[in-house]
């Protein structure tokens, strides 16, 4: 697969994401994604499969008002396309970790894609 598809591919799914749209964000997913959060070092959700990947997106999408990712860098590997990502987000609801609705978040970490022909296999987030 070319640099320039992976990007179009995660550019595709990154707008997705902005927008809120679920389904976009499933058309370059393959069946079997894995998909897995890393937070301060550890891994605080693991997922398989591509309803589970679905299921998790719908309900982190109420979470928020608005949220925007913006890709800072990206970089290619054989088996994968690593993308440093700055984050802004503003909650939709209150959260038990004390923050509130209407807090803005501006985070940065990095999202890891692998590939098997067209289709993404797996996304590692990490912040």
């Amino acid at each position: 697969m070319t640099k320039e598809l992976r990007e179009r591919i995660i550019d595709n799914y990154i707008k997705a994401y902005n927008n809120f749209d679920v389904d976009s964000m499933l058309a370059d997913v393959d069946e079997y994604i894995t998909f897995e959060n890393i937070s301060n070092g550890e891994a605080d959700m693991t997922l398989a499969g591509i309803a589970a990947f679905k299921e998790q997106a719908q309900q982190a999408a109420m979470l928020f008002k608005s949220r925007q990712q913006t890709v800072t860098a990206i970089e290619h590997s054989i088996d994968h396309t690593e993308v440093n990502i700055a984050y802004y987000a503003v909650l939709a609801i209150d959260l038990p970790n004390g923050l509130k609705a209407g807090d803005e978040l501006n985070l940065t970490g990095k999202s890891i894609f692998k590939f098997d022909g067209d289709k993404i296999i797996s996304i590692t987030d990490i912040s």
